[in-house]
């Protein structure tokens, strides 16, 4: 059964010292984003992102960490098959967000079309959802060591 919450996991991996983001293309909808997906069953957040990163790009890790990052999705996002166990108020259900270095190459599930490596301003300017926008804002300042007090 889909739990009632979504995650958000951005590969990144450093280039000659800039931070690179692994930005994926929806094979459905033309569209830019990140690994995204729902909890199943009694999964907790970070278990759904290990798996969902293995389901979309192949790659195995336990080396995730979580970003401030939370944003609310509207439930008419999700097929209305996964909200029919939920409760009937459940109108937005929070994303999660999470980071790991990418250590390998990326495999596509058939949810993507093409992947691409892209440095902070890139990503920004082709992702779709604003929840993805602003996960990779925080993780850029974070790989950056920016002061937020600035």
């Amino acid at each position: 059964m889909r739990a009632p919450f979504q995650i958000l996991a951005l590969p990144y991996k450093i280039v000659d010292g800039t931070p690179h983001y692994c930005v994926l293309h929806r094979a459905d909808h033309d569209q830019w984003q990140f690994v995204s997906g729902g909890g199943e069953d009694a999964e907790t957040p970070l278990d759904a992102a290990k798996r969902e990163i293995f389901e979309e790009i192949g790659i195995r890790t336990e080396q995730l960490f979580a970003l401030k990052n939370t944003a609310f999705v509207p439930n008419i996002c999700l097929a209305k098959a996964h909200r029919k166990y939920w409760d009937k108020d459940a109108y937005i259900i929070p994303e999660y967000s999470f980071a790991f270095e990418c250590p390998a190459e990326i495999t596509l599930s058939h949810e993507h079309s093409d992947y691409a490596w892209m440095t902070y301003e890139q990503a920004r300017d082709v992702l779709h959802w604003d929840s993805n926008k602003t996960a990779v804002y925080e993780l850029d300042c974070r790989l950056r060591d920016v002061d937020a007090r600035e």
